[in-house]
């Protein structure tokens, strides 16, 4: 099983990747390491702030991770921003099957009113060097941008209303149910 999160920027899919982690002992896969490391190597001459050629650089690669893991028979989740809203038509059934789509995203209001702590928590699990784009105005156009293009593909979003930790449980506690089994095993 794998378990695919996508989403707008620091709205905690990292986080929510380390929390399966810690429940589920299941590793995860953070798509923006593969890209510093892609970046690093010199093997592209994309920089971290080409988002659009990032995803069109890093699907390719993450899509056949992804499959490889399904014939392996491995469980695994994979994160990042670099999941494109149409990810579903890179997959024959078969695959789909085992895939679970997480997507999330903020709403104006809970960026509005958490601004501050979005801040605060942007380097919760990794740190961020720069995190000069984290600004009002970026992270609501950011996360627009994210619930348009989802839902144009039919993407259920899980949208950060009010609190962003029981939104954060409500999504442990709704992944596949043969992960819960993992839990007690």
């Amino acid at each position: 099983m794998v378990i695919l999160i996508g989403g707008a920027s620091h709205v905690g899919k990292t986080l929510l990747a380390q929390r399966m982690l810690e429940r589920y002992g299941v590793p995860y896969l953070s798509i923006d390491h593969l890209k510093m490391g892609l970046i690093r190597s010199g093997n592209t001459d994309l920089t971290p702030d080409d988002d659009d050629a990032l995803t069109e650089y890093l699907w390719p690669i993450v899509r056949e991770m992804v499959k490889t893991a399904i014939e392996n028979g491995q469980n695994l989740v994979v994160e990042g921003c670099y999941v494109p809203p149409h990810w579903r038509r890179d997959f024959e059934e078969e695959y789909l099957r085992s895939i679970e789509f997480v997507c999330l995203a903020m709403s104006d209001a809970y960026i509005n009113a958490h601004i501050g702590e979005i801040r605060e928590h942007a380097c919760a699990v990794e740190t961020r060097l720069d995190d000069s784009g984290c600004t009002l105005g970026a992270l609501r156009e950011d996360n627009r941008r994210c619930i348009d293009a989802f839902a144009e593909c039919n993407e259920k979003v899980t949208i950060i209303e009010s609190d962003f930790e029981s939104t954060i449980e409500a999504v442990l506690d709704a992944v596949h149910p043969r992960w819960s089994s993992l839990q007690s095993a």
